[in-house]
């Protein structure tokens, strides 16, 4: 049997420590290396050079020296207990080293997490660096757009300047020009007024000389005649269609208008005819109020007379239409009047029946009276100026029968033609338009 004793972390660990007898002989031992003969076993002791650990070594071996001549079971007992003690010291110094080795394990653990760390915000400075190099270049970008869209802004608003100052004298153009239109066109009236009076009194004479014992030659007697309207003249036994004189209601005024005498049982005023484009209808408020054109053709008869007319008693109002395809159409109300000019001349139509559309084209209910230089519609633009004539526009609506007169082939897409939406659509302009009068009892 052989045993052999072990230094341990630079200081002597003497596995004999716990025994008695050993401690009293180990001061004069200063070898390294002890061996003692015990019968058939033999025991090594491997010792420091150290002045402390000699010491001891020196105490054992003198010990187990002097005890060799023990009988042999004490020895064994002292080896058996020397053996527990180094399997104790043993297993302390194993358990030692594994606690050693785990702290390692977590050393290097924390080592290589620390490390990856270390990159992670390695990678992050990196990426920040470069989202803090293109907000730079953003930044710059912005700064460049910014510049260029306030030059743009400059330049626009110096082209708006230049716009509004070429508009204001396009303006002051245009109102030079609608004043001599204006003055043209009632120096154009006059002249017409004065040729319809010498046509009729022409016409006149030669009525007077072919049938002077007719019954019917009423325009011969003009001056001399008058009526409230159309159907009055008709009840007096006048059935020839023709230029009447009319009197103004409440007043002593006289009004030249157009009698169909023919058309659903005759006695129709005609107040409104449109047929050739040869009278301009893009007229002022008074204009309208008064009536303008030539009763012979194309002609106005007026909102005063008409409003004073339809304020007696009740009034019928038939609308025929023509297009340039050869077809005909009609809206026929059986309720029509005007209010007087404080109410604008405002439109009343009751009980819509006809060929013309099954919804009225004259927006219900009623509308005021619009002209270019009146502005009574309900839209923000001035839908007079922009569609011209007057008429009762809603927010520039599905009628208009004084807009611009276009002849055939130019008169589609034309939204401010004459139109009547509900039997033609808002872009065609009709070719003839007639609105005529009549009493509800006649």
């Amino acid at each position: 049997m052989h045993l052999t004793a072990y230094s341990f972390l630079g200081c002597c660990i003497f596995l004999a420590s716990g025994y008695n007898s050993f401690s009293k002989s180990m001061e004069t031992i200063g070898k390294k290396q002890y061996q003692v003969q015990h019968g058939s076993c033999s025991y090594t002791f491997l010792l420091p050079e150290t002045d402390n650990c000699r010491s001891s070594a020196s105490y054992v071996s003198n010990a187990v020296q002097r005890d060799a001549p023990l009988d042999y079971d004490d020895s064994v007992q002292r080896l058996q207990l020397l053996e527990n003690i180094m399997e104790n010291n043993t297993q302390w110094l194993m358990k030692v080293l594994n606690q050693t080795t785990r702290l390692e394990l977590q050393l290097l653990e924390h080592s290589l997490s620390t490390n990856k760390l270390e990159r992670q915000i390695s990678d992050q400075t990196n990426e920040i660096t470069k989202l803090q190099e293109k907000n730079s270049f953003l930044e710059k970008r912005v700064l460049e757009m910014e510049d260029k869209h306030t030059l743009q802004l400059k330049s626009i608003k110096d082209e708006k300047d230049q716009l509004q100052v070429l508009v204001a004298r396009q303006n002051s153009v245009i109102e030079e020009l609608e004043k001599q239109l204006v003055t043209a066109t009632v120096n154009n009236s006059v002249l017409q007024k004065q040729q319809h009076d010498l046509m009729e009194t022409v016409h006149n004479l030669l009525t007077m000389i072919s049938t002077p014992n007719s019954k019917n030659n009423f325009i011969a007697k003009e001056e001399q005649i008058s009526f409230k309207d159309c159907a009055e003249a008709f009840k007096s036994g006048l059935t020839t269609s023709g230029i009447y004189t009319l009197t103004v209601p409440n007043t002593a005024q006289e009004k030249k208008a157009y009698c169909d005498m023919e058309t659903s049982g005759g006695g129709w005023t005609i107040i409104q005819r449109r047929e050739d484009g040869s009278v301009d209808f893009h007229r002022t408020w008074k204009e309208y109020k008064m009536g303008f054109g030539d009763p012979a053709g194309e002609y106005w008869l007026g909102n005063e007379f008409v409003s004073q007319l339809t304020n007696q008693k009740r009034y019928i109002l038939k609308i025929y239409l023509k297009d340039w395809e050869g077809n005909e159409a009609y809206s026929l109300y059986d309720h029509f009047s005007l209010a007087n000019e404080e109410q604008k001349y405002r439109i009343y139509l009751k009980g819509l029946t006809g060929t013309a559309g099954k919804i009225s084209s004259i927006s219900q209910p009623g509308n005021d009276f619009s002209t270019k230089d009146a502005d009574n519609d309900k839209c923000i633009c001035k839908c007079s100026q922009m569609l011209t004539g007057g008429w009762w526009f809603d927010a520039c609506g599905p009628s208009n029968l004084n807009g611009m007169y276009y002849p055939l082939r130019q008169n589609n897409n034309k939204f401010n033609g004459i139109k009547w939406y509900y039997w033609k659509g808002s872009g065609y302009s009709l070719k003839a338009t007639t609105m005529m009068i009549r009493p509800a009892d006649f």
